[in-house]
């Protein structure tokens, strides 16, 4: 009995999301979700640093930074092998903020950095019941500190991935031609055994035909335009800061 009543105010952590702004608190108009989210995805595309919201009703009696770190590990946000994700969470029962920091970005969003952001940016402008506008700032923020801060050098690591997917596209479609071209050669040479041995050629609209291949699904453009999200592999350490308002 005690074990239900537990989980039944324990802070569950949802799964990954597929936005970058997760209001489970119903803190944000649509607008202001949709602005965050622009703002949000011109900035990774931009960076390639990733950076999400999650905001919730209440801790549930638990600790801040516990379920920070448990929620950073399961949603994994920021690139796997550099780690360039920040998570901005906010509890609004506790008025509490906290920023999760991915490895690869510590050295240029520091954890001093971090608190000052929320004690001078997000702090104000919450206590006046202007959230989307805290939240906003608070982006701006940080990627200031990005762009000044090293994110070309991440972008040039970026890269190095992107030329290896080019040359496996590459050999993939030379595979495929040499593949056709024995697909090609055996049914030729199979037919023209079939001719000497029967005694009679093919004319015209004769009786065989070229075989036809489909290349694996997946191959060539195709995608979403609408710039879809999902977290690709980030670790975070416990660096950020934590706040309240």
């Amino acid at each position: 009995m005690f074990l239900a009543a537990f989980l039944a105010v324990a802070l569950v952590i949802p799964p990954a999301p597929t936005a970058r702004v997760n209001d489970y608190a119903g803190l944000l108009s649509a607008a202001e979700r949709g602005r965050l989210e622009a703002l949000l995805a011109e900035r990774e595309r931009a960076t390639g640093a990733q950076m999400v919201i999650a905001i919730f009703a209440s801790l549930e009696g638990e600790s801040l930074e516990d379920v920070s770190i448990r929620l950073a590990e399961r949603w994994r946000i920021g690139q796997k092998g550099l780690d360039n994700g920040v998570i901005v969470l906010v509890f609004v029962r506790e008025r509490r903020v906290r920023f999760e920091v991915g490895y690869g970005l510590e050295p240029v969003v520091p954890d001093a950095a971090a608190a000052q952001i929320i004690r001078e940016v997000i702090a104000p402008r919450f206590r006046e019941g202007r959230y989307a506008s805290g939240l906003e700032e608070a982006v701006g923020a940080v990627f200031a500190r990005l762009d000044a801060g090293g994110a070309p050098a991440r972008a040039a690591r970026r890269q190095q991935p992107s030329s290896a997917v080019a040359f496996g596209a590459i050999a993939g479609f030379f595979a495929v031609v040499v593949l056709l071209m024995a697909v090609l050669f055996q049914e030729a040479f199979s037919a023209r055994r079939f001719v000497r041995r029967n005694g009679y050629t093919a004319g015209r609209g004769g009786g065989w035909s070229t075989p036809i291949i489909v290349p694996p699904v997946g191959w060539g453009g195709g995608g979403s335009e609408g710039g879809g999200f999902s977290g690709g592999g980030g670790a975070f350490g416990g660096g950020g800061a934590s706040g309240e308002w």
